[in-house]
Protein backbone atom coordinates (compact mmCIF):
# COMPACT_ATOMS: atom_id res chain seq x y z
CA UNK A 1 0.00 0.00 0.00
CA UNK A 2 2.82 2.40 0.95
CA UNK A 3 4.75 1.46 -2.17
CA UNK A 4 1.72 2.17 -4.37
CA UNK A 5 1.18 5.53 -2.68
CA UNK A 6 4.85 6.44 -3.15
CA UNK A 7 4.80 5.52 -6.85
CA UNK A 8 1.56 7.48 -7.39
CA UNK A 9 2.91 10.60 -5.66
CA UNK A 10 6.17 10.33 -7.62
CA UNK A 11 4.22 10.15 -10.89
CA UNK A 12 2.09 13.15 -9.92
CA UNK A 13 5.14 15.21 -8.97
CA UNK A 14 6.81 14.24 -12.24
CA UNK A 15 3.74 15.44 -14.15
CA UNK A 16 3.92 18.90 -12.56
CA UNK A 17 5.55 21.74 -14.46
CA UNK A 18 8.57 23.15 -12.58
CA UNK A 19 10.94 26.05 -13.13
CA UNK A 20 13.69 23.61 -14.11
CA UNK A 21 11.40 22.20 -16.81
CA UNK A 22 10.84 25.75 -18.04
CA UNK A 23 14.63 26.32 -18.19
CA UNK A 24 15.05 23.13 -20.21
CA UNK A 25 12.26 24.22 -22.59
CA UNK A 26 14.08 27.52 -23.04
CA UNK A 27 17.31 25.65 -23.78
CA UNK A 28 15.57 23.51 -26.41
CA UNK A 29 13.95 26.66 -27.81
CA UNK A 30 17.32 28.44 -27.86
CA UNK A 31 18.99 25.54 -29.67
CA UNK A 32 16.28 25.61 -32.35
CA UNK A 33 16.18 29.38 -32.83
CA UNK A 34 19.30 30.12 -34.83
CA UNK A 35 20.27 32.06 -37.90
CA UNK A 36 17.77 30.01 -39.93
CA UNK A 37 14.86 31.81 -38.28
CA UNK A 38 16.10 35.11 -39.72
CA UNK A 39 15.79 33.64 -43.23
CA UNK A 40 12.61 31.66 -42.56
CA UNK A 41 10.09 34.44 -43.40
CA UNK A 42 11.73 34.99 -46.80
CA UNK A 43 12.11 31.33 -47.72
CA UNK A 44 8.75 30.11 -46.35
CA UNK A 45 6.79 33.23 -47.33
CA UNK A 46 8.07 33.31 -50.89
CA UNK A 47 5.50 30.67 -51.88
CA UNK A 48 2.61 32.87 -50.75
CA UNK A 49 0.46 33.38 -47.67
CA UNK A 50 -1.74 30.29 -47.83
CA UNK A 51 1.09 27.77 -48.27
CA UNK A 52 2.64 29.45 -45.22
CA UNK A 53 -0.59 28.80 -43.27
CA UNK A 54 -0.39 25.11 -44.21
CA UNK A 55 3.24 24.99 -43.09
CA UNK A 56 2.31 26.58 -39.76
CA UNK A 57 -0.37 23.94 -39.16
CA UNK A 58 1.98 21.02 -39.78
CA UNK A 59 5.09 22.53 -38.13
CA UNK A 60 3.97 22.05 -34.50
CA UNK A 61 3.08 18.33 -34.63
CA UNK A 62 6.05 17.64 -36.89
CA UNK A 63 8.44 19.34 -34.45
CA UNK A 64 6.98 17.75 -31.31
CA UNK A 65 6.56 14.17 -32.55
CA UNK A 66 10.05 14.09 -34.08
CA UNK A 67 11.85 15.31 -30.96
CA UNK A 68 9.61 13.35 -28.60
CA UNK A 69 10.36 10.20 -30.61
CA UNK A 70 14.10 10.87 -30.48
CA UNK A 71 13.94 11.39 -26.70
CA UNK A 72 12.04 8.13 -26.25
CA UNK A 73 14.61 6.34 -28.40
CA UNK A 74 17.40 7.48 -26.06
CA UNK A 75 15.28 6.41 -23.06
CA UNK A 76 14.94 2.92 -24.56
CA UNK A 77 18.55 2.08 -23.60
CA UNK A 78 18.97 -0.39 -20.76
CA UNK A 79 21.79 1.63 -19.17
CA UNK A 80 20.63 4.82 -17.44
CA UNK A 81 23.90 6.60 -18.37
CA UNK A 82 23.56 5.89 -22.10
CA UNK A 83 23.49 8.73 -24.59
CA UNK A 84 22.29 8.46 -28.19
CA UNK A 85 25.51 6.84 -29.45
CA UNK A 86 25.34 4.14 -26.75
CA UNK A 87 21.65 3.55 -27.49
CA UNK A 88 22.32 3.17 -31.22
CA UNK A 89 25.05 0.61 -30.50
CA UNK A 90 22.75 -1.33 -28.17
CA UNK A 91 20.00 -1.59 -30.80
CA UNK A 92 21.96 -1.83 -34.06
CA UNK A 93 25.28 -3.37 -33.08
CA UNK A 94 28.77 -1.94 -33.54
CA UNK A 95 28.74 -1.76 -37.35
CA UNK A 96 25.34 -0.06 -37.50
CA UNK A 97 26.31 2.21 -34.63
CA UNK A 98 29.50 3.32 -36.41
CA UNK A 99 27.59 4.22 -39.56
CA UNK A 100 24.81 6.07 -37.73
CA UNK A 101 27.21 7.86 -35.34
CA UNK A 102 29.38 8.89 -38.30
CA UNK A 103 26.34 10.34 -40.07
CA UNK A 104 25.11 11.93 -36.82
CA UNK A 105 28.43 13.71 -36.23
CA UNK A 106 28.86 14.98 -39.79
CA UNK A 107 25.24 16.14 -39.94
CA UNK A 108 25.82 18.42 -36.94
CA UNK A 109 29.49 19.45 -37.17
CA UNK A 110 29.13 21.59 -40.34
CA UNK A 111 26.33 23.54 -38.61
CA UNK A 112 28.74 24.31 -35.75
CA UNK A 113 31.19 25.72 -38.31
CA UNK A 114 28.40 27.74 -39.95
CA UNK A 115 27.47 29.27 -36.59
CA UNK A 116 31.15 30.06 -35.96
CA UNK A 117 31.32 31.98 -39.25
CA UNK A 118 27.92 33.56 -38.63
CA UNK A 119 28.74 34.97 -35.21
CA UNK A 120 32.07 36.33 -36.49
CA UNK A 121 30.33 38.15 -39.36
CA UNK A 122 27.58 39.45 -37.05
CA UNK A 123 29.95 40.85 -34.40
CA UNK A 124 32.31 42.32 -37.02
CA UNK A 125 29.41 44.06 -38.81
CA UNK A 126 28.01 45.32 -35.49
CA UNK A 127 31.36 46.79 -34.39
CA UNK A 128 32.02 48.42 -37.76
CA UNK A 129 28.56 49.81 -38.62
CA UNK A 130 27.03 50.55 -35.22
CA UNK A 131 30.15 51.56 -33.25
CA UNK A 132 32.32 52.86 -36.10
CA UNK A 133 35.30 50.69 -35.12
CA UNK A 134 37.94 49.20 -37.38
CA UNK A 135 37.54 45.52 -38.23
CA UNK A 136 39.35 43.24 -35.81
CA UNK A 137 41.51 40.61 -37.60
CA UNK A 138 39.18 37.68 -38.34
CA UNK A 139 41.50 35.04 -36.88
CA UNK A 140 41.59 36.94 -33.59
CA UNK A 141 37.86 37.80 -33.49
CA UNK A 142 36.67 34.33 -34.50
CA UNK A 143 39.15 32.64 -32.17
CA UNK A 144 38.02 34.76 -29.20
CA UNK A 145 34.29 34.32 -29.90
CA UNK A 146 34.45 30.56 -30.52
CA UNK A 147 36.69 30.07 -27.46
CA UNK A 148 34.21 31.96 -25.27
CA UNK A 149 31.24 29.96 -26.57
CA UNK A 150 33.08 26.64 -26.29
CA UNK A 151 34.20 27.47 -22.74
CA UNK A 152 30.53 27.82 -21.80
CA UNK A 153 29.99 24.16 -22.72
CA UNK A 154 33.33 22.80 -21.47
CA UNK A 155 32.89 24.23 -17.97
CA UNK A 156 29.65 22.33 -17.45
CA UNK A 157 26.07 21.90 -18.62
CA UNK A 158 24.69 23.91 -15.70
CA UNK A 159 26.63 26.99 -16.79
CA UNK A 160 25.60 26.39 -20.40
CA UNK A 161 21.93 26.05 -19.41
CA UNK A 162 22.06 29.29 -17.40
CA UNK A 163 23.81 31.14 -20.22
CA UNK A 164 21.40 29.81 -22.85
CA UNK A 165 18.31 30.61 -20.81
CA UNK A 166 19.71 34.08 -20.06
CA UNK A 167 20.15 34.73 -23.79
CA UNK A 168 16.79 33.26 -24.75
CA UNK A 169 14.88 35.76 -22.58
CA UNK A 170 16.04 38.82 -24.58
CA UNK A 171 15.77 36.79 -27.79
CA UNK A 172 12.10 35.98 -27.12
CA UNK A 173 11.43 39.57 -26.06
CA UNK A 174 13.10 41.07 -29.14
CA UNK A 175 11.36 38.66 -31.53
CA UNK A 176 8.04 39.57 -29.90
CA UNK A 177 8.88 43.29 -29.92
CA UNK A 178 9.85 43.23 -33.60
CA UNK A 179 6.69 41.28 -34.46
CA UNK A 180 4.54 43.88 -32.69
CA UNK A 181 6.61 46.74 -34.16
CA UNK A 182 5.72 45.57 -37.69
CA UNK A 183 1.95 45.33 -37.04
CA UNK A 184 1.22 48.90 -38.31
CA UNK A 185 2.79 47.89 -41.64
CA UNK A 186 0.58 44.84 -42.11
CA UNK A 187 -1.21 44.82 -45.45
CA UNK A 188 -3.41 42.41 -47.39
CA UNK A 189 -1.26 42.14 -50.52
CA UNK A 190 0.06 38.68 -49.56
CA UNK A 191 -3.43 37.41 -48.68
CA UNK A 192 -4.98 38.80 -51.84
CA UNK A 193 -2.37 37.15 -54.03
CA UNK A 194 -4.03 33.87 -54.95
CA UNK A 195 -1.56 31.01 -55.35
CA UNK A 196 -1.60 28.42 -58.09
CA UNK A 197 -3.16 25.65 -55.99
CA UNK A 198 -1.76 22.97 -58.30
CA UNK A 199 1.76 24.00 -57.20
CA UNK A 200 0.97 24.41 -53.47
CA UNK A 201 1.88 20.78 -52.56
CA UNK A 202 5.28 21.25 -54.22
CA UNK A 203 5.81 24.60 -52.47
CA UNK A 204 4.95 23.10 -49.09
CA UNK A 205 7.16 20.06 -49.73
CA UNK A 206 10.16 22.21 -50.67
CA UNK A 207 9.63 24.50 -47.66
CA UNK A 208 9.51 21.64 -45.09
CA UNK A 209 13.35 21.37 -44.85
CA UNK A 210 13.47 25.09 -43.99
CA UNK A 211 10.91 24.58 -41.20
CA UNK A 212 12.80 21.52 -39.95
CA UNK A 213 16.12 23.39 -39.88
CA UNK A 214 14.59 26.41 -38.16
CA UNK A 215 12.79 24.33 -35.47
CA UNK A 216 15.44 21.61 -35.06
CA UNK A 217 16.82 21.07 -31.56
CA UNK A 218 17.76 17.40 -31.94
CA UNK A 219 21.49 17.89 -31.13
CA UNK A 220 20.70 18.68 -27.49
CA UNK A 221 17.94 16.04 -27.10
CA UNK A 222 20.34 13.25 -26.12
CA UNK A 223 21.95 15.15 -23.24
CA UNK A 224 18.57 16.55 -22.21
CA UNK A 225 17.03 13.06 -22.13
CA UNK A 226 19.99 11.61 -20.24
CA UNK A 227 19.65 14.34 -17.62
CA UNK A 228 15.90 13.70 -17.24
CA UNK A 229 16.39 9.95 -16.76
CA UNK A 230 19.11 10.47 -14.16
CA UNK A 231 16.77 12.78 -12.25
CA UNK A 232 13.37 11.10 -12.75
CA UNK A 233 14.23 7.46 -13.49
CA UNK A 234 11.35 5.48 -14.99
CA UNK A 235 9.14 8.60 -15.04
CA UNK A 236 11.50 10.39 -17.46
CA UNK A 237 9.18 9.68 -20.41
CA UNK A 238 6.49 11.89 -18.88
CA UNK A 239 9.00 14.68 -18.35
CA UNK A 240 10.59 14.53 -21.80
CA UNK A 241 7.18 14.47 -23.49
CA UNK A 242 6.07 17.44 -21.43
CA UNK A 243 9.21 19.55 -21.93
CA UNK A 244 9.49 18.86 -25.68
CA UNK A 245 5.80 19.82 -26.01
CA UNK A 246 6.51 23.08 -24.16
CA UNK A 247 9.44 23.84 -26.47
CA UNK A 248 7.30 23.10 -29.55
CA UNK A 249 4.55 25.45 -28.33
CA UNK A 250 7.09 28.19 -27.63
CA UNK A 251 8.56 27.80 -31.09
CA UNK A 252 5.15 27.96 -32.71
CA UNK A 253 3.98 30.89 -30.62
CA UNK A 254 6.99 33.19 -30.98
CA UNK A 255 8.67 32.13 -34.22
CA UNK A 256 5.55 31.75 -36.35
CA UNK A 257 4.13 35.03 -35.03
CA UNK A 258 7.41 36.64 -36.11
CA UNK A 259 7.24 34.94 -39.52
CA UNK A 260 3.62 35.97 -40.15
CA UNK A 261 4.25 39.52 -38.93
CA UNK A 262 7.19 39.92 -41.31
CA UNK A 263 5.36 38.37 -44.26
CA UNK A 264 2.24 40.51 -43.72
CA UNK A 265 4.35 43.68 -43.46
CA UNK A 266 5.94 43.11 -46.88
CA UNK A 267 4.60 42.74 -50.40
CA UNK A 268 5.23 39.74 -52.68
CA UNK A 269 7.63 41.89 -54.70
CA UNK A 270 9.63 42.83 -51.61
CA UNK A 271 9.87 39.20 -50.51
CA UNK A 272 11.12 38.26 -53.96
CA UNK A 273 13.70 41.06 -53.83
CA UNK A 274 14.90 39.96 -50.37
CA UNK A 275 15.25 36.40 -51.65
CA UNK A 276 17.29 37.56 -54.63
CA UNK A 277 19.59 39.60 -52.38
CA UNK A 278 20.09 36.53 -50.13
CA UNK A 279 20.11 38.57 -46.91
CA UNK A 280 18.38 38.02 -43.59
CA UNK A 281 14.90 39.45 -43.21
CA UNK A 282 16.06 41.85 -40.48
CA UNK A 283 18.70 43.28 -42.79
CA UNK A 284 16.11 43.79 -45.52
CA UNK A 285 13.58 45.38 -43.14
CA UNK A 286 16.29 47.68 -41.79
CA UNK A 287 17.06 48.77 -45.36
CA UNK A 288 13.37 49.32 -46.16
CA UNK A 289 12.44 51.11 -42.91
CA UNK A 290 15.80 52.76 -42.25
CA UNK A 291 14.98 52.28 -38.60
CA UNK A 292 17.84 52.73 -36.10
CA UNK A 293 15.90 50.49 -33.69
CA UNK A 294 16.03 47.54 -36.10
CA UNK A 295 19.63 48.29 -37.10
CA UNK A 296 20.64 47.75 -33.44
CA UNK A 297 18.18 45.01 -32.54
CA UNK A 298 18.98 42.94 -35.65
CA UNK A 299 22.58 42.11 -34.70
CA UNK A 300 21.54 41.49 -31.08
CA UNK A 301 18.88 39.00 -32.19
CA UNK A 302 21.36 37.28 -34.50
CA UNK A 303 24.03 37.19 -31.76
CA UNK A 304 21.69 35.66 -29.17
CA UNK A 305 20.21 33.21 -31.69
CA UNK A 306 23.55 31.99 -33.04
CA UNK A 307 25.16 31.66 -29.60
CA UNK A 308 22.30 29.67 -28.08
CA UNK A 309 22.16 27.41 -31.15
CA UNK A 310 25.95 26.94 -31.04
CA UNK A 311 25.70 25.54 -27.50
CA UNK A 312 23.15 22.90 -28.45
CA UNK A 313 24.88 21.86 -31.69
CA UNK A 314 28.29 21.75 -30.02
CA UNK A 315 26.90 19.29 -27.48
CA UNK A 316 25.58 17.08 -30.29
CA UNK A 317 28.84 17.25 -32.28
CA UNK A 318 30.91 16.53 -29.16
CA UNK A 319 28.71 13.56 -28.33
CA UNK A 320 29.06 12.14 -31.85
CA UNK A 321 32.84 12.64 -31.82
CA UNK A 322 33.18 10.90 -28.45
CA UNK A 323 31.09 8.00 -29.80
CA UNK A 324 33.38 7.66 -32.84
CA UNK A 325 36.53 7.75 -30.69
CA UNK A 326 35.11 5.13 -28.32
CA UNK A 327 34.25 2.90 -31.29
CA UNK A 328 37.76 3.22 -32.78
CA UNK A 329 39.36 2.51 -29.39
CA UNK A 330 37.23 -0.57 -28.79
CA UNK A 331 38.02 -1.87 -32.30
CA UNK A 332 41.78 -1.36 -31.83
CA UNK A 333 41.66 -3.04 -28.41
CA UNK A 334 39.81 -6.07 -29.81
CA UNK A 335 42.37 -6.43 -32.61
CA UNK A 336 45.14 -6.43 -30.01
Amino acid sequence: MNTTTTVTSATQSTGKWTYKDFVWSLSLFGTAVGAGVLFLPIKAGAGGFWPLVILALIAAPMTWFAHKGLARFVLSASNTDSDITDTVEEHFGKTGANLITFAYFFAIYPIVLIYGVGITNTVDSFLVHQFGMESIPRWLLSGALISLMTAGVVFGKELMLKATSAMVYPLVFILLALSVFLIPDWNTSMIETSPDWSTVPLIVWLAIPIIVFSFNHSPIISQFTKSQRQEHGEHAVVKTDMITAGAAMMLMGFVMFFVFSVVLSLTPEQLTMAQEQNISVLSYIANVHESPLISYLGPIVALAAITSSYFGHFLGAHEGLVGLVKSIKSRSCSSC
